[in-house]
């Protein structure tokens, strides 16, 4: 796997590390590198040589720095010359890029490779609103989207995911770079029914995937026309594990539910941080897994799957204790 070292001025590096973590999970073979204030080239040239020295593959490095020509930079590049068949910089990191790389280290093996690949999404990561004020840039993922839409063909659901937060960070880059959709749909009557939050969720779509939201009888009708979406990958996100059965019993043939976040609120326990139920949850689920489905519990591609029983099992008993 390809090692990345990020480099920056003050603690930026740390705290962009971390916020990459959040939304793609932990990563292996990354480090973060800071030049504090009271530092100079020297400091930030060892710690470079450190975090260099605890790969365990040194061949391949890919060093996204925070800026072209200041002095993280300038120490990668001077490390860089005795490596550059091999290694690779990016300068002017953002967390669009940085999610990219982490992306691709999936499927490329080489920093080159990886460092040519992430630049277009770490340019469209630049929005602006007013919308009229965004420069168009070129792009080649935008024409993803459309691609064979109108042809023969039902839907592919490449991923179904219960998650209260619906599309937010962890669904926008890590679940859409594992899945490759190229629609996100939100299955929702309540949220179809918002005018703001439908637009928001529009507006949250990553490049080159278009977001829609709809009631759920009118995806139950999507998932049986099998005249224009032929060569369609669709990522459904449903707000409730209520709203998923009712899809699934009216005819969306969904096999998996990745169960993502359910928000805690009154009456409901929590047995582990992202997930709280009230009894209609348990017994939504319970109809569920009846229905032949099962549960992917993962808040992101890379965590580990958590086991659903045991998850309703301990919330059963903390509802108990309730009474």
């Amino acid at each position: 796997m390809v090692g990345i070292i990020i480099a920056s001025h003050g603690e930026f590096a740390n705290g962009i590390l971390q916020s990459g973590s959040m939304i793609f999970g932990e990563q292996e073979n990354v480090k973060a590198v800071t030049l504090k204030p009271s530092e100079g080239p020297d400091d930030i040239k060892g710690k470079l040589e450190a975090a260099i020295a605890s790969f365990e593959n040194q061949d391949e490095i890919l060093f996204l720095v925070d800026l072209w020509g200041g002095t993280p930079f300038n120490q990668v590049n001077n490390l860089f010359e005795a490596h550059k068949d091999k290694w690779a910089i990016v300068a002017g990191l953002n967390l669009p890029m940085l999610i990219e790389a982490y992306a691709s280290r999936m499927s490329m093996d080489n920093a080159r490779d990886i460092a040519a690949h992430i630049q277009e999404t770490a340019i469209e990561g630049v929005k602006v609103r007013p919308e009229e004020l965004q420069k168009k840039a070129p792009s080649t993922k935008s024409k993803n989207a459309g691609a064979a839409a109108g042809k023969p063909g039902k839907l592919e659901y490449v991923l179904a995911r219960i998650d209260s937060r619906l599309l937010h960070g962890q669904v926008a880059t890590g679940w859409t770079k594992a899945t490759n959709p190229t629609r996100i749909i939100v299955v929702s009557d309540s949220v179809a029914k918002d005018e703001l939050r439908t637009t928001m969720i529009k507006q949250a779509a990553p490049s080159g995937v278009k977001a829609h939201v709809v009631p759920i009888d009118q995806m139950i009708k999507l998932s049986k026309d099998d005249k224009h979406f032929g060569g369609q990958r669709a990522l459904l996100l449903f707000e409730t594990p209520q709203d998923a059965l009712r899809a699934i019993e009216g005819g969306v043939p969904l096999k998996t539910l990745n169960v993502g976040s359910m928000s805690h609120s009154v009456g409901k326990v929590q047995p582990n941080k992202v997930l709280a139920f009230d009894q209609d949850d348990i017994d939504t689920f319970a109809k569920l897994k009846s229905d032949g489905v099962t549960f992917d519990v993962r808040k992101v591609p890379t965590d580990s799957k958590d086991d659903m029983d045991e998850i309703l099992k301990k919330a059963e008993t903390q509802l108990q204790k309730q009474k």
